[in-house]
């Protein structure tokens, strides 16, 4: 049995069939599973069990998905937990508003235990990746050099928060992500950011990759989902969102205003 499939998986979800059949099929696949039918009981089960990794659903009586993960988070022994929400529908507010507080990923009802089991996969093997990261760079000395000094701002107690964003700008990650990475707490971690920079985490990734996004539109022949790909962007609408965001345009109608000669201007005698 692999290190990933005997992890322990928490799954939050008020409808009994549901949460039954998840953790049926997690058993299946080697996970030690327990479950909880609300939100108050799935706090008391993640603190007492500690899990790797906790599927919540979103609407849930006594109190919500979004309740329980700020909980979590404000709990040293919980708080860099991976979290996944399992909802019926999420508009964009609601999936920045989980993001903000720390969510890992969402799925969407209905899904299949096709992309449950990959999901979990994908948040397991990060966390492995992020636990493998944090204790090489622990056990090596302290470097005093300035990361990217052009993006990030001057600030020595966010050093290890931007040189893991400058390694890791390219992956996937998430303000969960880095808080693991440097032992905080997503909420802590974004307090500390945004009180030292005036930005939160996610912004700092964000601006990081529209630095390389412009790089690579500028001087590669990369199609813009090819860019969106290099850059850790597993939708490329997503990206072009972002880079439009930032920029006024979209990346391709940015590129080629970049490209376009410039004109001399002659001057009348």
């Amino acid at each position: 049995m692999s290190q990933q499939s005997s992890a322990k998986i928490l799954v939050i979800e008020d409808d009994a069939s549901t949460r039954n059949i998840f953790m049926d099929c997690l058993n299946c696949e080697g996970y030690y599973t327990m479950g909880a039918e609300d939100g108050l009981e799935g706090i008391t089960q993640a603190q007492k069990h500690l899990p790797d990794l906790v599927i919540c659903d979103v609407a849930m009586p006594k109190l919500d998905g979004y309740g329980v993960l700020t909980t979590l988070r404000q709990n040293p022994l919980t708080a860099i937990t991976s979290f996944i929400f399992l909802t019926a529908s999420v508009s964009k507010a609601e999936l920045r508003k989980g993001m903000e507080l720390g969510a890992d990923d969402y799925l969407t009802k209905p899904t299949t235990i096709g992309e449950l089991l990959k999901a979990i996969a994908t948040r397991l093997e990060k966390r492995a990746c992020l636990r493998s990261w944090y204790a090489n760079t622990s056990a090596q000395k302290p470097v005093t050099e300035k990361v990217n000094p052009s993006i990030f701002p001057s600030a020595p107690e966010l050093q290890e928060v931007f040189k893991f964003i400058e390694a890791n700008y390219h992956q996937p990650i998430t303000l969960c992500d880095v808080a693991q990475a440097v032992g905080y707490s997503p909420a802590y971690l974004t307090n500390r950011v945004g009180s030292q920079t005036g930005q939160t985490v996610n912004r700092w990734i964000v601006e990081r990759r529209m630095v390389a996004a412009r790089s690579l539109l500028q001087n590669t022949d990369q199609s813009v989902e090819q860019v969106a790909n290099a850059l850790g962007y597993q939708n490329t609408c997503h990206f072009s969102r972002q880079f439009r965001q930032h920029h006024g345009a979209p990346p391709q109608a940015w590129r080629k205003v970049q490209q376009k000669p410039s004109v001399p201007v002659l001057s009348m005698v």
